[in-house]
């Protein structure tokens, strides 16, 4: 091995340097590398809370935690995947403060056919997209708590099943229950 090589996987980080500066103890660091992910880490707040003042406070919460833990931050992966699990973890929290609620899969019969796949039926409009999109974000703010946690850990964070089963503390059953569920009524709501 090389003397100069270091173990594990290393990422290049656009922010590295903001990063240094950040664990030096820099304040106009900090301001710059939160301006950075203010707008991505609260839009992710958001749809896991699906409440903005809530998401305002969670993300504040967020951005202090990881700036009084910066110094542990070794490079492993960018810090903007690291910020986003604090963010991520923040949301959780706080929707188990919340008493969050998931859908009991006991109350619901397992392998029933979802009906026909939209996705497969729709052709690609590209001029409506922004519409489209528009019209998701309001259904998912329609969905009931359990539902658009997992959908929105599952889409749009890139959680698989396992991992959103140990973030929330619920079986990997029961996750997968949870987005099939949510799935359908997503669509009954499109």
């Amino acid at each position: 091995m090389e003397p100069n090589r270091t173990v594990g996987p290393s990422y290049p980080d656009r922010h590295a340097e903001l990063v240094k500066r950040c664990q030096q103890g820099e304040r106009r660091a900090q301001y710059e590398l939160y301006q950075q992910y203010v707008k991505a880490m609260y839009n992710v707040c958001l749809r896991i809370l699906n409440h903005e003042a809530e998401a305002e406070d969670v993300l504040q919460e967020a951005f202090m935690d990881a700036f009084s833990h910066i110094n542990s931050f070794r490079g492993q992966s960018t810090f903007g995947a690291w910020l986003k699990q604090i963010v991520v973890h923040r949301a959780i929290n706080h929707l188990r403060s919340r008493r969050l609620e998931l859908v009991d899969i006991e109350s619901h019969r397992l392998g029933e056919d979802d009906g026909l796949d939209y996705a497969d039926t729709e052709p690609y409009d590209e001029d409506n997209t922004l519409l489209e999109v528009e019209r998701v974000r309001k259904a998912m703010q329609q969905l009931p708590e359990g539902y658009r946690v997992v959908l929105s850990l599952y889409l749009f964070e890139g959680y698989d099943h396992e991992e959103i089963g140990n973030v929330l503390k619920i079986s990997e059953t029961t996750s997968r229950t949870q987005y099939l569920r949510g799935k359908k009524r997503l669509l009954e709501l499109l």
